[in-house]
C-alpha cells in the first residue's frame, strides 16, 4: 500500500523527495557506464543497448512514479508524468548539448537506425493522443483496450530498432571522426567497469538500478503530497517536477554517455525511454481501480504529449539535415527544443 504523506510538514517532504532525486541522480550515472562496459564487453551495438538495457533500467524511476500514483488514483499524475517525460527527456539531449558535446550532438550521431527509433516513437505518442482524444472504447474488468494497444507498438517498436541496425539501407557521407573510439583510446585502464567480470558487471548494473527505483518511489509519494499540500494539479506536478525529478537517471546517464564520446548511446537512450514510457499506460491501467484510465486524463495531456511530438521532430529534423551549426554552443535543434519545452511549460501552467 502506498504511504500518505500529506499529514507530514513540507519542509519534510521536500527533503525526502530531493533526497529521492539525488539518489536516482547518481546510480543513473553510474548506469550509462556500466551501460556502455556491457554493450562493449558483448559487442552489442550502442543503439540497441541505449534503446534497451540502459533505457529500461533508467526508467524505473517512471515505472515507479506512475505505479504509486495510479495505486492512490491520481489518474492525471500518472499519464502526465509519462507524457510529460517524453517533453522533458528530449529537452535533456539539449542540455547535454550544450555542457557537454558544446556542438552538434545529431552532427556526430550518422545512426539511421535513430531515426527509425524516433518515427516509431512519434507514431507511438500519436496513437497515445488519439486514445485521450476518443476515450475508451472497451474495457475489461476495469483495464481498456488502448493501453494494450500501446504495448503492443512498444513491442514491436523494439523489434524493428534490433531488426534495423547494422542493415545495409543507407549510409551518411561526410562522417565525422569517431569521437568514442577517441574517449575510450584516453580513458582505457585497469580500473574501467570493462575491466571486471561478466557477474560483477550485471550484479552492480542491478544494484544501481535497484536504488533507482527505490529513488523514484520515493520521489512520487512526496510529489503527490507536495501536489495536495500546494494546490497544485496533480497533471501539472506530474508533468513538471515529478518528470523533471523522475527524468534524473536520463539526465545523468546521457551525460555519462556523452562524456564517453558514445552519443549514438546517449540519443538511443532518451528515444528508448520514451518509447517505453507510452507503453507504461497499460500497468498504469491495470493498477488504477477507478475504471479505464484512459477516461480519467484531463485535457492537459493531450497538450503535453504534442510538445513530445513537437521536440522529437526537432530532432529528427537534425539527424536528417546533419548540419554541424550551433547557437551558443549547442546544435540549432537543441536550442529550438529548449525553447519549445519551456515555452510548453508556461503554457501548460496557463492552462493547468
Amino acid at each position: 500500500m502506498p504511504i500518505d504523506l500529506t499529514d507530514q510538514p513540507i519542509w519534510l517532504n521536500l527533503g525526502l523527495f530531493l533526497a529521492g532525486a539525488g539518489a536516482v541522480w547518481y546510480a543513473g550515472l553510474r548506469l550509462a557506464i556500466h551501460a556502455d562496459a556491457i554493450a562493449e564487453r558483448k559487442q552489442l551495438a550502442r543503439a540497441v543497448v541505449g534503446a534497451m538495457i540502459l533505457a529500461g533500467a533508467t526508467s524505473l524511476p517512471e515505472i515507479a512514479t506512475t505505479c504509486t500514483a495510479s495505486a492512490i488514483g491520481n489518474a492525471p499524475m500518472a499519464v502526465n508524468n509519462l507524457l510529460g517525460g517524453i517533453a522533458m527527456q528530449t529537452a535533456i539531449l539539449a542540455v547535454v548539448d550544450l555542457v557537454v558535446v558544446r556542438g552538434a550532438m545529431t552532427y556526430f550521431s550518422p545512426k539511421p537506425v535513430l531515426m527509425l527509433a524516433g518515427v516509431l516513437l512519434v507514431v507511438q505518442i500519436a496513437v497515445c493522443l488519439m486514445a485521450i482524444a476518443a476515450g475508451e472504447i472497451a474495457s475489461f474488468a476495469g483495464t481498456g483496450v488502448w493501453p494494450i494497444v500501446l504495448a503492443v507498438a512498444y513491442y514491436f517498436m523494439l523489434r524493428f530498432v534490433h531488426g534495423y541496425e547494422g542493415r545495409p539501407g543507407w549510409k551518411p557521407v561526410d562522417i565525422p571522426d569517431e569521437v568514442y573510439e577517441r574517449e575510450q583510446s584516453r580513458k582505457a585502464d585497469g580500473t574501467s567497469p570493462a575491466s571486471r567480470s561478466d557477474r560483477a558487471l550485471y550484479l552492480i548494473f542491478g544494484a544501481y538500478s535497484l536504488v533507482v527505483l527505490i529513488g523514484g518511489t520515493l520521489v512520487s509519494t512526496t510529489a503527490d503530497a507536495l501536489s495536495k499540500q500546494t494546490h497544485l494539479s496533480g497533471g501539472f506536478v506530474g508533468a513538471t517536477f515529478v518528470a523533471i525529478a523522475t527524468s534524473l537517471p536520463e539526465v545523468s546517464a546521457t551525460m555519462g554517455a556523452a562524456r564517453l564520446g558514445a552519443y549514438t548511446l546517449a540519443i538511443s537512450n532518451i528515444f528508448g525511454s520514451n518509447a517505453l514510457m507510452i507503453a507504461l499506460v497499460l500497468p498504469a491501467d491495470l493498477i488504477y481501480r477507478g475504471g479505464p484510465i484512459m477516461d480519467a486524463v484531463d485535457d492537459s495531456a493531450v497538450f503535453t504529449g504534442a510538445i513530445g511530438i513537437l521536440v522529437t521532430a526537432l530532432y529528427l529534423w537534425g539527424l536528417v539535415e546533419r548540419r554541424d551549426r550551433t547557437v551558443l554552443g549547442m546544435g540549432i535543434d537543441s536550442t529550438l527544443v529548449l525553447v519549445a519545452y519551456f515555452l510548453g511549460v508556461v503554457m501548460l501552467y496557463q492552462i493547468s
